[in-house]
């Protein structure tokens, strides 16, 4: 501490990294704890109330995967670095790009002086006009560029450091109010640009640092609002594009005005930036999976995130209730009751060679199953990051009075283990509870445990009596899986070569089942799908005898008129409609295969 302290006395002059590290720290700090107001007041460019969550996922990218370093070109190079990764929304991006310019027109030098620093920033702003296919006056940009006028004036006369960034929160505060005057959407609601004050609150928690220079506050924080317009109404704004697209593609085969120009033509809001050899795309789009099909010629796709902004404008304005519900893509349910019920379901990934899609939204089954016949290498899939549920919960518990989320079962993946971690995070964060709940199933099992608490969310019980009767009920869940070709059991390690091809040459068509634990088990073996699909009815039939369905769904890997077929047969014995017909999720088709045919139950005593 004592030698951080002396260092700081050298703030008025030249900064270091170990000063840059703390000070962006400082800064994330505020966003942190701002965030849901910032949410609040977001309806540029789209009134989906998450550009607080965007840009505290953003700097939380920052903070999570860099360390203090003496070098200041090295500690701005890994901040831009991080960022670029980790970016969020509109305004991450932009955020991001803007430290990408920064640290490319840095010298590389240990420590540099405000004639460098404001040099550096004036140099940036290109970066971000750049990579903005219709540049807008009055947000986060006009705010950015105003700053970094007011430096560029000062770099010349004013040789200190700290008072020319103090002095520059005049020049932030009024770009940021002037901002509701600029544009139109703006000056309808009276709300100052969302990103804007992302930024200007940043910049006030670097400030506020630089005033004091005593890490033990940045523990504490700053509790201090801007003082600015903030009326209470909500802005009502018809969303166009649903969903907010995001990705980063490596190795480039072309040059980012290329990228540009096919993101373009597939929405809005379009954002392309990074550097020569890695590139950090943003887009609004309702065609997200067409849009990669494209994009997947371009370079490695090693990355992709969409948000669905329709689901997140309901939660800012037209909840309707106080308990959000959450899922994985493992979880198969019809979509009209997904949105009907408001479910947030994040997608799997899933991954063909080197290239990253999200199960259900960039990769659906009419794509999938193609991909499957061609593609050299059997496709891998991978868990749910923590990061993911971390920026989800972030923005439902900005909204919603608590947060149950219920996934696939943890013997196949990590995803319920790393939404337990977000759970804690953010309850402790927000002071609201988040449950994390294992179902010990998938597919069209966790479908129905998922539309049962989504029926009694509906019925008004309260969160605690949800997660209790879910996890009494998952043991009263069934799923049978009737097989049709072994192959793709075979090609995923599922079963082994050796008995795959002793199985495939007399004929066996297996009946995949799970039991209370979460495990897969071999429910039984057949010579014909006709056969297996016949033994499961007359197992079904027999556990309807001792209890009642309470309702039933039924699923196939791209084969719907099996399904069809099964849904009659099912309705006959059980007097009801099935709660579903769904087209499996390509992360469980993969393994099931192309044909197969489930039945999934949740049984009452």
């Amino acid at each position: 501490m004592a030698e951080y302290a002396e260092k700081t006395n050298n703030y008025n002059t030249v900064v270091n990294g170990k000063i840059l590290y703390y000070s962006f720290l400082a800064g994330a700090n505020q966003l942190l704890q701002h965030q849901a107001e910032i949410n609040k007041i977001n309806v540029f460019p789209v009134n989906d109330k998450d550009t607080g969550t965007n840009l505290a996922a953003t700097v939380r990218s920052v903070l999570d995967n860099i360390k203090p370093h003496k070098s200041y070109k090295t500690t701005v190079n890994e901040i831009a670095e991080a960022a670029l990764v980790g970016a969020r929304g509109n305004s991450g991006v932009i955020f991001a790009q803007f430290l990408y310019g920064l640290s490319c027109e840095t010298k590389n030098k240990a420590g540099i002086n405000i004639t460098e620093f404001a040099e550096s920033v004036c140099r940036s702003i290109p970066y971000i006009y750049r990579a903005i296919s219709n540049p807008v006056e009055g947000t986060m940009l006009t705010v950015i560029k105003e700053w970094a006028e007011f430096l560029n004036t000062k770099k010349e006369k004013i040789h200190d450091f700290k008072n020319v960034i103090i002095d520059s929160f005049y020049v932030l505060e009024k770009s940021l109010s002037e901002t509701t005057f600029k544009l139109k959407v703006l000056n309808k609601s009276g709300f100052v640009d969302a990103g804007a004050k992302g930024f200007v609150l940043f910049m006030k928690g670097i400030i506020d640092f630089v005033r004091t220079g005593n890490i033990r506050q940045l523990a504490v924080g700053f509790q201090t609002n801007i003082s600015l317009i903030h009326p209470e109404h909500m802005v009502d704004q018809e969303i166009t594009y649903r969903f907010c697209t995001e990705a980063i593609i490596k190795n480039l085969r072309v040059g980012h005005a290329e990228i540009q120009k096919i993101v373009s033509k597939n929405g809005d809001s379009v954002v392309v930036a990074g550097s020569e050899t890695i590139c950090r795309i943003h887009v609004h789009t309702n065609r997200p999976a067409e849009l990669f099909q494209e994009l997947k010629a371009c370079g490695t796709i090693t990355f992709q995130k969409v948000d669905d902004m329709v689901r997140q404008q309901e939660a800012a304005t037209k909840r309707k209730w106080n308990i959000a519900l959450v899922t994985d893509s493992s979880c198969d349910l019809a979509q009209e009751l997904i949105d009907y019920y408001q479910i947030n379901v994040v997608p799997l990934n899933l991954n063909f060679g080197d290239n990253h899609f999200l199960d259900k939204v960039t990769m659906i089954p009419d794509q999938f199953y193609d991909m499957l016949e061609s593609a050299t290498e059997f496709p891998k899939t991978s868990q749910i990051n923590e990061q993911t549920f971390t920026n989800l919960y972030s923005h439902l518990a900005s909204h919603y009075d608590a947060v149950i989320a219920i996934h696939l079962t943890s013997q196949f993946s990590g995803t319920f283990s790393n939404s337990a971690k977000a759970a804690k995070r953010i309850s402790k964060e927000f002071n609201k509870p988040v449950y994390v709940i294992d179902s010990k199933n998938l597919s069209g099992a966790l479908g129905l445990l998922v539309l049962k608490a989504a029926k009694n969310i509906e019925a008004g019980q309260t969160a605690d009596s949800i997660v209790k009767m879910i996890t009494d009920d998952r043991a009263q869940t069934k799923i049978f899986v009737s097989v049709r070709d072994l192959k793709y059991m075979i090609k995923g390690g599922r079963v082994s070569k050796p008995k795959g091809f002793i199985a495939s040459l007399l004929g066996f068509n297996p009946v995949i089942s799970m039991d209370e634990q979460g495990k897969s088990l071999l429910f039984g073996n057949t010579f014909s799908q006709h056969s297996s699909l016949k033994k499961i009815m007359s197992h079904i039939e027999d556990i309807s005898r001792r209890k009642t369905v309470w309702n039933y769904i039924v699923l196939h890997a791209h084969n719907p008129e099996g399904a069809e077929k099964t849904a009659q047969d099912m309705r006959q014995l059980i007097g009801k409609n099935a709660a579903s017909i769904v087209d499996i999720s390509p992360v469980i088709g993969m393994h099931a295969g192309n044909g197969s045919i489930a039945i999934s139950l949740l049984l009452t005593n």
